[in-house]
């Protein structure tokens, strides 16, 4: 089969960021001005029902939650619209098809000229679900984790009496991919996991189920832990699996192309820059409501970094506020250290590497031309 994975991944753009498509925020940020993001990653619940093994979620109980209702998902998706926020990603730290407001927020969003995406486990999205809503996203990732049934059970450590997860999963990832063809949707499709250096044996499994149920891509991330390590992630032995994972790249053909974070696996713990410059072009909001810069600071003991909640509080109001700004400008600043003061490689991570070159004159954003998949999603 040919290995076209460094192709793809040039293309789709995973391992790196869509910063250059939107060098309009980068000059108003330096000239100054409260950008809105381009991008927030968020959920609309903090529930689940899996318990996956390397979740960051379990690392970030931000202590109240908010009801996140119709209504209030509606009046954030208006201010989001006002502000400019181009890309809405349904990620953050919980399962948003759980939401009854899910459907209408995903459909809100595109009438209000919003891109949107979702990583979900699949179990609910659900042949109907998807009819309502596979051609309004720019992409959906399924989070599998595994690609055999005892791994995936053991992995993902969902309800054991609920022994069908396994075939829900694969039933529901067949039917988007099969609508996808049906309709000729423009939504991309892909499985994720994260691995550990101990998960060598089971990355051609997890690629193998890619290919298998023919989605567009199949991607193997590093695993994030905190700045406690309280996951026990050892970094300093990625190396141990580097041969497996090239050898998964090589499984790629030309419908599934097996993708490795590289740049994330090989930084580790170790990222190159200390201030955070990134949290303003893409900000992640809590299913809890909870408004904070990043998810690695979501968790009760980083309250001094938290912002307001939009169930509350109207989200352009927070965004126009001196908190925001005072918390935006913390992170930028010399006393703020990302190797020390939080997880292991915040999703800004790679908007964060090219502003600290930036910022730093190693190498200057320059305007990307014509046009890339997922552009609005940095």
């Amino acid at each position: 089969m040919a290995d076209r994975s460094g192709a793809m991944s040039e293309r789709y753009i995973l391992d790196g960021t869509k910063i250059a498509y939107h060098t309009d925020r980068v000059e108003a940020w330096e000239a100054g001005e409260r950008i809105a993001p381009v991008t927030i990653d968020m959920a609309l619940t903090r529930a689940c029902q899996a318990s996956c093994r390397g979740c960051y979620a379990m690392l970030q109980e931000p202590g109240e939650r908010a009801n996140i209702t119709h209504d209030a998902a509606m009046q954030f998706l208006d201010d989001a619209a006002e502000m400019g926020v181009r890309g809405l990603s349904l990620i953050s730290d919980g399962e948003s098809t759980l939401s009854k407001a899910y459907v209408p927020f995903i459909k809100g969003a595109v009438e209000r000229g919003m891109s949107v995406g979702n990583a979900t486990n699949g179990w609910r999205l659900t042949p109907e679900v998807s009819e309502e809503v596979l051609p309004l996203f720019d992409w959906v990732r399924f989070t599998v984790l595994a690609g055999t049934r005892e791994d995936f059970n053991r992995m993902m450590h969902h309800d054991p009496e609920n022994t069908d997860a396994w075939e829900v999963m694969q039933e529901n990832v067949r039917y988007a991919v099969a609508l996808k063809e049906r309709d000729n949707l423009a939504v991309t499709l892909g499985i994720q996991t994260f691995v550990t250096p101990d998960d060598g044996q089971k990355i051609q499994d997890f690629s193998q189920l890619g290919i298998d149920l023919g989605v567009d891509y199949a991607v193997i991330k590093h695993t994030s832990d905190d700045e406690a390590r309280t996951m026990g992630v050892e970094y300093e032995r990625y190396p141990e699996i580097y041969a497996a994972l090239h050898e998964a790249e090589t499984m790629s053909n030309d419908t599934t192309q097996v993708i490795v974070k590289w740049s994330k696996i090989k930084t580790g713990d170790k990222p190159s820059y200390k201030r955070m410059y990134a949290t303003p072009f893409l900000l992640q909001i809590s299913g809890s409501g909870l408004v904070a810069p990043t998810g690695m600071l979501f968790n009760r003991q980083y309250a001094a970094y938290h912002i307001g909640n939009y169930v509350d509080e109207p989200f352009i109001d927070i965004w126009r506020s001196d908190r925001y700004w005072d918390v935006m400008n913390a992170l930028a600043s010399d006393q703020f250290d990302a190797a020390k003061h939080m997880g292991a490689l915040a999703i800004q991570h790679y908007t964060n590497v090219a502003l600290d070159n930036h910022v730093k004159g190693i190498k200057r954003i320059e305007a990307a031309t014509g046009d890339v998949p997922h552009r609005n999603f940095l």
